[in-house]
């Protein structure tokens, strides 16, 4: 039997949430794709997993601003939308196999991935397939140099045939549904530019989707080796397809494991090789992580935070705050303050954090301060 605490003291240690120093090459997180939302998005969550090799190399490590260093990083990594449509950061040598990966593995897949934007198409006879695969081979033939997103959602609305498109209200125009939009363009070869906003888009030279992948950069056993023991629903879940495609491309090395569930027992899997890792893990470290960290995606939210209370806190509707991860609990949830050259670190503990423990928590604010390249003005706890 496992109990609650082996399971995130598991992941702790699989996600490299107690690693000092390591480079992307090793960094696991990168197989699965580091969600890139908000300022402290997929560079931090790096940085925290001791990433070093980036542009602020000294800046995430030793304490000094470094400049210059954008594209540094832009060699070595690439930004996509893929799964569930968000952006996510990974290895850029990878580019090929990752859009592979992350293709839809069905016509039943790809139809629940886009959402109400299947209707329309199979009302046309369309197949969600042969429409994505459209989306993209006009996104090739438009997008030649960076374009913004809204350009490209223009040229696409002049080309493609109306089941493709929709009025929106928020925009007050026609243009194509949001979902086909996302996951075309990964296969089309359109990278994303970091921190660009609105997003730009811009053609990888040379790129083509690789006809396999690597077992490390498939999502179903990425998701199992760093997030599990999980069960089918919970990696359905996250990959955003139906819980029988997952099911039928479920690994053959993942074993059945027993985890404690409050009062009750829940079978899970995961991989064979990362059992023995279950039964003996141990994590130990501080980590402000960001909101979307990949410790927070985890789909068993009640395994990561018992309280109700506490989670509807941590996974608000809007306005998601990061989390403080203290040797592998979820400890308190933190938000950064900025007001001119004022930067704060608010500090929510769930429970009471000793003089050691709140030093822990400050160099984190100062090292997240060094990561942004501003001066920490404090880190304030509320009691």
């Amino acid at each position: 039997m496992i109990d609650r605490q082996q399971v995130l003291r598991y992941r702790m240690h699989a996600q490299q949430l107690d690693r000092q120093r390591g480079d992307l090459a090793d960094t696991a997180v990168l197989d699965l794709g580091a969600q890139d939302t908000g300022p402290d998005g997929a560079l931090w969550a790096l940085a925290i997993r001791g990433v070093t090799e980036l542009a602020n190399d000294k800046a995430l490590v030793d304490g000094e601003v470094t400049n210059g260093g954008a594209a540094d990083h832009r060699e070595a990594l690439v930004w996509f939308w893929t799964l569930r449509g968000a952006p996510h950061c990974y290895r850029r040598a990878d580019a090929g196999q990752v859009a592979a990966a992350v293709a839809p593995w069905s016509e039943a897949d790809a139809a629940r991935r886009i959402f109400d934007a299947s209707k329309p198409l199979k009302d046309a006879q369309i197949p969600v397939l042969d429409a994505l695969d459209a989306v993209a081979e006009q996104m090739r033939a438009i997008v030649k140099e960076p374009m913004v997103k809204g350009e490209l959602s223009t040229r696409l609305h002049e080309v493609m045939p109306d089941p493709y498109q929709r009025y929106c209200r928020s925009c007050e125009a026609v243009h194509l549904y949001e979902m086909p939009f996302r996951l075309s363009a990964v296969q089309a070869g359109l990278e994303l530019v970091p921190d660009t906003s609105p997003p730009v888009l811009e053609p990888i030279p040379g790129f083509a989707t690789a006809d396999s992948y690597e077992d490390r950069l498939d999502p179903v056993r990425a998701y199992l080796r760093l997030c599990g023991p999980a069960t089918v629903k919970q990696v359905a879940e996250y990959v955003d397809a139906p819980a029988r495609e997952v099911k039928a491309h479920w690994p053959e090395d993942a074993v059945e494991v027993e985890v404690a569930v409050g009062e009750a027992t829940e079978t899970r899997w995961m991989l064979a090789d990362d059992v023995d890792g279950l039964q003996g893990a141990e994590a130990s470290g501080t980590r402000l992580l960001g909101p979307y960290d990949l410790f927070l995606q985890a789909r068993d939210r009640s395994t990561l935070v018992q309280d109700p209370e506490q989670a509807k806190a941590l996974w608000p509707v809007l306005g998601r705050p990061g989390a403080v991860l203290v040797d592998g609990e979820i400890a308190g949830l933190w938000r950064p303050r900025k007001s001119g050259k004022q930067f704060t670190v608010s500090v929510e503990p769930w429970r009471s954090l000793d003089g050691a423990g709140r030093k822990a928590v400050e160099a984190e604010a100062e090292r997240l301060a060094v990561f942004r390249g501003i001066a920490l003005t404090s880190v304030a706890f509320a009691d």
